[in-house]
């Protein structure tokens, strides 16, 4: 008789009725949601803080230039000397002193120009400066050869190029990054799944092998079917857990920013920045809603039927070697010396897959990674944004990248299973990787 099912139902309820488990159901989603309004609390106090700086301008130029705006306020003084305006910038608690001597040009009165701050000043502030007196000398510098106001004016203007399809679709700028940064959001929820569900089957067979439970259930059980039940157990009893975390997380974030009317730009640092950089992207109401509407246009039912294919194939691959190091040692601190590379194939996904799919989602780097069945759970997800197809991945390597994992997890599972069956009835000797490839040949 098959006691594969009857392994799953015992992991699975061993899991969901764990006293622990359910706290953390429920209480981790009340603490995301919990964190995500004090970045946004903390995010609108730091914006409320305003800076006053004074201003000492002893030069002709300048008089008109310091404008106070939402973050920054200017105070001028009039009739002191340098001394006089540092303590008063002092005592005042003022955040810094600008200087401007009297100088015969303005080449001069820039260059002479100090500011004075009690620490180190913000480098946002020193931009703001800088580029202030950096426009005020081209302008000065054009009047000498004879351009005018007007002509600068026309001159400086911003351009951008008009970008589109051979087909006469309008492109727009930043587009694949946000959605590169969309599929590397499905990736790495499957990063964080292995991570903590695939510990989770660690920790599961560690704890029956100490117990020497484990020599009672093989008696029944065969090795293979106890190590996919618990694998499939345990992934069943995850994937309830982070579904009612989606579901909660979702309604409470939604219930607490209409109750304390947090606007969603305050988290995400505010202002339209699709791309996390400045963009250069126009904030007409057009380019809004061609954005919202590629947004929309975004295959989400493909990208999420392929989320569930690559992270169960994932999962499954990567727990079965969690579980074949659960039962090749004694306790958890052994386990250490094994970790770290079931998890660097992982980090490597996450880093290399952003850095090379932001810059060419269809170049070396990124369709190797989508094939490596170590890393194509997550960098694949970081393509499949842009489509199926022309123009995104093309149909057979997505097709490649399936059967690749599917005979991986095939091939793993089947040495996980020997070093399982070896590793559990093991006690008292810390394995090395020698000994592991010794098992695998038994």
């Amino acid at each position: 008789m098959n006691k594969l099912p009857l392994i799953i139902r015992r992991e699975y309820l061993a899991k969901v009725r764990n006293k622990s488990f359910v706290i953390m159901t429920f209480l981790s989603p009340i603490l995301m949601v919990g964190m995500i309004l004090l970045i946004a609390y903390l995010t609108k106090l730091n914006d409320n803080e305003k800076r006053v700086i004074s201003v000492l301008n002893e030069s002709d130029y300048f008089s008109n230039s310091f404008l106070t705006t939402d973050t920054t306020s200017f105070v001028s003084f009039r009739d002191l000397s340098l001394e006089e305006a540092k303590d008063s910038t002092l005592n005042m608690g003022y955040y810094g002193l600008i200087y401007l001597p009297n100088e015969s040009n303005l080449e001069k009165v820039a260059k002479r120009s100090f500011f004075y701050s009690k620490e180190s000043p913000s480098t946002s502030v020193l931009e703001k400066l800088e580029r202030l007196f950096k426009d005020r000398l081209r302008r000065e510098r054009l009047r000498e050869l004879g351009i005018s106001a007007e002509q600068y004016s026309e001159m400086d203007s911003s351009y951008e190029i008009n970008i589109a399809t051979f087909s006469g679709q309008q492109n727009l700028k930043g587009i694949n990054e946000i959605k590169a940064i969309i599929g590397g959001g499905f990736g790495y929820l499957i990063m964080m799944f292995i991570i903590i569900y695939g510990g989770f089957v660690m920790r599961s067979v560690i704890e029956e092998k100490t117990s020497r439970i484990i020599e009672v259930i093989i008696s029944s059980v065969k090795p293979f079917q106890l190590m996919l039940g618990k694998i499939i157990g345990t992934s069943l009893a995850g994937i309830t857990q982070f579904g009612i975390w989606i579901v909660s997380g979702t309604l409470l974030l939604v219930i607490a920013m209409t109750i304390f009317d947090i606007d969603p730009a305050t988290i995400s640092g505010g202002g339209l920045n699709p791309t996390g950089v400045n963009s250069g992207i126009p904030s007409a109401d057009t380019t809004i809603q061609l954005y919202a509407q590629e947004l929309f246009d975004i295959p989400w039912v493909m990208l999420i039927t392929f989320f569930l294919i690559y992270f169960i194939l994932g999962y499954l691959i990567y727990s079965s070697i969690y579980a074949a190091i659960g039962a090749a040692v004694d306790n958890e601190t052994d386990t250490q010396q094994f970790i770290f590379p079931i998890i660097l194939p992982l980090m490597l996904a996450i880093y290399v897959g952003f850095f090379s799919v932001f810059s060419n989602p269809h170049g070396p780097i990124a369709v190797g990674f989508s094939l490596f069945p170590l890393t194509s759970p997550i960098v694949m997800l970081m393509r499949l944004p842009g489509g199926i197809g022309e123009g995104g991945v093309p149909l057979w390597q997505l097709i490649s990248s399936i059967l690749i994992l599917i005979a991986t997890f095939i091939g793993i599972v089947w040495l996980a299973a020997k070093i399982y069956r070896v590793g559990i009835l093991m006690y008292g000797k810390k394995p090395s990787y020698k000994e592991l490839f010794k098992w695998l040949k038994y």
